[in-house]
């Protein structure tokens, strides 16, 4: 992920939202296609530190900083180790540990409800429990349990924001991530996981690109200055959508080609609350229920329950966390587990003025500690990664891997990974080589940083743990997963000798 510094002066200060046409927005965790080298024959398990070395210790990574632990899945004893002790900024590897401590905490089959209650004088209060995978179609099935119950009209509609406490974006998160639809708000009442979007479609040579609004509810919302132009056909494509931090303006450049397909940007929403709001009026119309005033409270005492629905299991949220490296997921995951009723474990209850991320950090950290992780191996500020300031070790990344292979979750943790060159993030890595199939690892990348800790089962040798996360460098995320693939390559090709 591209980070800008953030020495300029914020009134000068344009955040890419998104770049050029093809490029995944979610640049923290989009992953290339590499094919690393596989060299055919087998090696033993103390040929594995040199083999190791001959890669890391190449010219291209001279001032590279590596951070590697390898064992076997069910003993203590290194394969191979290299500053495995020491603190490594993980990027989305921190997910690992978020997922861990939800399952734990929450269990495979834990449900997020959200709920709308009737507070009397017709007045009807909708409360969100942070579910990330909420979306219109639950806003409509809320709808229509409000009309079979004979409501046809709300005087007033309230969101209750008051579950999660705290700030919607986490403090340490750079700028251009905060702007990107992969740094999406966080908060009690999400849909469309905060995120809408725009089509960009070419019209004649040299006119402007047209703006399509797929909500045009947000239209209204934005001043835009489009100063993209369509070009001729076969001509290069390139987009940049930037927002100036003083206002709600988006600024549109760059060019497609005539008769190019339209293409779609997604912009993280501004004011969750009230584009909840905002949908679910719409959702209300549908169902021809009249609403009058909308407004957000933050605390509350629920009367009755009108309407509810429920996310997808637990096993599923986790699933997609992992599996495709959602950052918003990641994070309603973490608050998830700082509300006393979800708690599995004895705690002192949330203290006063103290956020729902800094409380559910703290029952992470206990979690992880009955499971046998050693505390001071990790610390951390977020439940994706996100931020710069998380910091994390391979020892603790292997010492969760190990620890959640025996827990009654472990096939669930498991198969929440991507497969190499089979699914998720790792679908297109590893295709052809030994590691397609038996590697499954949760990848992480955000600039100077590659991570990537997982299992590795091959018929050859006993099931492996591993973790490896390179930082400190200048160099592109492809140079820096073109030497991590290799050592999993030969991770693979151990054998019993």
């Amino acid at each position: 992920m591209k980070i800008k510094a953030l020495n300029k002066p914020l009134g000068c200060l344009l955040l890419f939202l998104t770049t050029q046409i093809g490029f995944n927005s979610r640049v923290a965790q989009a992953q290339i296609k590499v094919a690393p080298a596989t060299k055919t024959k087998n090696i033993c398990p103390d040929q594995l530190a040199a083999a190791v070395d001959e890669v890391i210790n190449r010219p291209q990574y001279s001032r590279v900083r590596w951070g590697i632990l390898v064992q076997p899945l069910y003993k203590g004893q290194n394969l191979y180790s290299r500053d495995a002790q020491k603190y490594f900024t993980p990027a989305s590897n921190t997910k690992l540990l978020t997922t861990a401590a939800a399952l734990q905490q929450l269990g495979a089959n834990f449900r997020i409800r959200t709920s709308v209650y009737q507070d009397g004088n017709n007045v009807v209060r909708v409360v969100g429990r942070g579910d990330p995978s909420f979306s219109d179609t639950q806003l409509v099935a809320l709808a229509r349990q409000l009309k079979a119950k004979g409501i046809t009209q709300i005087r007033r509609l309230i969101a209750d924001d008051s579950y999660f406490q705290g700030d919607i974006v986490h403090p340490s998160w750079e700028w251009e991530d905060v702007y990107s639809d992969y740094g999406a708000p966080v908060n009690s009442l999400i849909v469309n996981q905060n995120v809408f979007s725009i089509n960009l479609i070419p019209q004649a040579v040299g006119q402007p690109l047209q703006v399509a609004w797929t909500d045009l509810n947000e239209a209204r919302f934005w001043q835009i200055i489009n100063q993209s132009v369509t070009v001729e056909e076969k001509q290069p494509a390139f987009i940049n959508v930037t927002r100036e931090l003083s206002a709600n303006v988006l600024r549109i450049q760059g060019q497609l080609a005539a008769k190019a397909d339209p293409l779609l940007v997604k912009l993280p929403v501004v004011d969750p609350n009230n584009y909840f709001l905002r949908r679910f009026r719409t959702a209300l119309i549908g169902e021809k229920i009249r609403l009058g005033e909308t407004g957000v409270v933050s605390s509350s005492v629920n009367q009755q329950e009108l309407a509810f629905v429920e996310s997808p299991l637990l096993s599923d949220l986790v699933m997609e966390t992992n599996q495709n490296s959602n950052n918003l997921y990641a994070e309603a995951l973490l608050r998830a587990i700082a509300l006393p009723t979800s708690r599995a474990i004895a705690s002192q209850p949330k203290k006063p003025d103290q956020t729902t991320v800094n409380a559910a950090l703290e029952v992470l950290k206990t979690t992880l500690t009955q499971l046998g992780v050693n505390p001071t191996g990790y610390a951390l500020v977020d439940g994706s990664g996100l931020s710069r300031h998380n910091l994390i070790s391979p020892e603790a990344l292997v010492q969760v891997l190990q620890a959640m292979a025996k827990t009654p979750s472990s096939s669930v943790y498991r198969a929440s990974l991507p497969i190499a060159g089979k699914s998720g993030t790792l679908k297109t890595r590893f295709q052809n080589t030994p590691a397609e199939g038996i590697v499954h690892a949760k990848t992480g990348t955000v600039t100077g940083v590659v991570s990537l800790s997982g299992y590795v089962n091959s018929s050859k040798y006993e099931p492996l743990v591993f973790s490896i996360i390179v930082n400190q460098s200048e160099q592109k995320a492809k140079a820096l997963r073109e030497g991590v693939d290799e050592i999993v390559v030969l991770l693979t090709q151990l054998q019993r000798c």
